[in-house]
C-alpha cells in the first residue's frame, strides 16, 4: 500500500511501491559486540580507558544552559558533604544573576508559603480587617440561568414518623427473676508463713531510665557531630 498521493507519484515516477517495500529492512538482532569473546571485550575496554578515541570539538548551535550538579552526582555525594553544603548555603548563599523572564508575569496574589511564614499578629489583623471592612469584589457574571424550582411540584416530601411523634419514651421494668439459693462452701483456713516484704523496682521505671540514658548518649553524639561540622566550616571559610 502506497502512502503517497497521485500528485506525488506524478512528480516522482521512479518511486515504486514494490521497490520501497523491498528497501525497508528492520534489523531486530542483537549487536555484533554481544557475541564477541571475553578477551576481545576486555581489551577493548582497556583501550577505551587508557587511550580513548579523540572526537572533534562539539559545535553547539544553541546557547548552553547551566543545570548545576547532575542528579547522579548528587546521589553519589556522601552525606557529610551535603550537610556542609547546606550549612554553607545558609550562612553565605550563592549570588545568582538576575532572572530573565520571557513571558508576561501574572499577578496571582500572595503565595501560600508567604502566608504561612507571616507572624500570627499579621494574620490576626488581616482577619479582623476582612471581618469589619471586607473587600468589595465586582459583580459575578453568571453564564447559566438559575433554576427556580429545584424540587418539582409533583413531588411529596413526607417526614419520617419518628420526627412527627413528640411523646416521651417509655421503658418497661424488667421482669423479676426467681432468686437461686446460694450455697457456700467453707474452706479450711491455712496460715501461710509471712515472707519479708522486699520492695522491687517496677519494670516501667526501669525501662524509662534506660530510655533516658540512651537519649542522653544520642544527644552527646549529635552535639559532637554538630560541633565538628561548625569547626570544619569555620576552617574552610578562614583557609579556603
Amino acid at each position: 500500500m502506497s502512502h503517497s498521493s497521485n500528485a506525488a507519484e506524478a512528480w516522482y515516477p521512479e518511486s515504486n511501491p514494490s521497490n520501497s517495500q523491498e528497501e525497508i529492512h528492520i534489523d531486530l538482532l542483537p549487536p555484533a559486540s554481544l557475541n564477541q569473546a571475553l578477551w576481545k571485550r576486555l581489551s577493548g575496554n582497556l583501550r577505551d580507558t587508557f587511550a580513548p578515541e579523540k572526537f572533534p570539538p562539539l559545535q553547539l548551535t544553541s546557547r548552553p544552559l547551566d543545570l548545576g550538579v547532575p542528579l547522579g552526582e548528587r546521589l553519589r555525594t556522601p552525606w557529610f558533604r551535603t550537610v556542609f553544603t547546606n550549612i554553607g548555603d545558609v550562612i553565605s548563599p550563592e549570588a545568582l544573576p538576575p532572572l530573565e523572564l520571557e513571558s508576561v508575569p501574572v499577578d496571582v496574589g500572595e503565595i501560600i508559603s508567604d502566608q504561612l511564614s507571616h507572624l500570627w499578629l499579621s494574620s490576626l489583623l488581616r482577619n479582623l480587617a476582612d471581618r469589619f471592612v471586607p473587600e468589595r469584589l465586582p459583580k459575578l457574571d453568571l453564564l447559566s440561568k438559575p433554576m427556580d424550582n429545584i424540587v418539582p411540584n409533583t413531588w411529596m416530601l413526607l417526614p419520617p414518623w419518628s420526627d412527627v411523634l413528640t411523646t416521651s419514651k417509655v421503658f418497661y421494668p424488667d421482669k423479676p427473676t426467681t432468686p437461686t439459693p446460694s450455697v457456700t462452701i467453707s474452706r479450711a483456713s491455712t496460715s501461710l508463713p509471712s515472707a519479708p516484704f522486699v520492695p522491687t523496682r517496677p519494670p516501667v521505671e526501669a525501662g524509662l531510665m534506660r530510655d533516658l540514658r540512651r537519649s542522653r548518649v544520642r544527644g552527646y553524639v549529635w552535639m559532637g557531630v554538630a560541633a565538628a561540622q561548625v569547626i570544619y566550616l569555620a576552617v574552610s571559610i578562614i583557609r579556603p
